[in-house]
């Protein structure tokens, strides 16, 4: 009889190999098989042995390949094999990671699941910047949130408990959606010059965010050319962050752009 394998769901953190736990890094040496999104830097892939089996399921905004139930499947029957299996997911898996549905999925077919936290792109971004994600005096809370639901539909939410909280505002996922956030958000009460930024590959040698203002987030946006998964950062916190000579560089194109609309 075949002994099942065991599951680890393991953040692979923002991007930079230097910032995954070492426990992660042990597990993706020693299991069967990886299966690994696409949010996982080839820095990090490189570290996988070239024994161990590789299984791209990544997604891609209105691109799934391969459907999160196929995902499913595939991690029941790898580790029903008797294989021990890494599901590999950029930040944290257990936010916006989907780690809770495989996790569920798992464990109600016997099979052994573990994680390992990895550190969200939030923190991720923010250390980047040396930016305080909560300040005394300044922001006393943290509210992480997704730019859309399953249906591609805003969150279903109250938005008037932003409009005036002294909080840092972090979006996910927010891209396709983040003129229709700002809006709510100023239509909540939240002032059009709060402090906000949008930055993307954080913690990678490409890392590239501008910095502006809540109102004019949408359109610096589409004028700047983000070139990755975006998140989103709002809240008089920013306005703490470094101006480092990529954020320098970014500042002075939506300038440039602002003079020649």
């Amino acid at each position: 009889m075949v002994k099942t394998g065991k599951v680890y769901l393991v953040g692979a953190g923002p991007g930079d190999p230097e910032l995954l736990t070492l426990k992660a890094l042990r597990l993706i040496e020693q299991v069967d098989a990886v299966v690994y999104d696409r949010l996982v830097s080839p820095e990090i892939l490189s570290l996988i042995p070239n024994s161990t089996a590789r299984i791209d399921v990544g997604k891609r905004p209105g691109s799934h390949p391969v459907p999160q139930q196929s995902i499913n499947q595939i991690l029941i029957k790898l580790a029903k094999s008797g294989q021990d299996v890494v599901r590999l997911k950029g930040g944290d898996p257990m936010i916006f990671g989907r780690g809770g549905e495989e996790a569920l999925e798992l464990v109600q077919h016997g099979i052994v699941v573990k994680t390992i936290p990895g550190i969200t792109a939030a923190q991720g971004c923010a250390a980047a910047l040396n930016l305080p994600i909560t300040h005394r005096g300044v922001a006393h809370s943290v509210v992480y949130m997704t730019g859309h639901t399953l249906e591609d539909r805003l969150p279903n939410m109250d938005w008037r408990q932003f409009g005036t909280a002294n909080s840092t505002l972090v979006i996910y996922m927010g891209s396709e959606k983040i003129s229709q956030i700002v809006e709510r958000l100023i239509q909540a009460g939240m002032a059009a010059t709060t402090p906000a930024l949008g930055m993307c590959n954080a913690t990678l040698h490409n890392q590239k965010h501008l910095s502006t203002t809540l109102a004019q987030l949408p359109h610096d946006v589409k004028k700047i050319n983000l070139d990755g998964p975006v998140l989103f950062m709002i809240g008089d916190t920013v306005a703490l962050a470094d101006s480092n000579g990529v954020s320098r560089h970014v500042e002075q194109d939506i300038l440039a752009v602002g003079a020649n609309a």
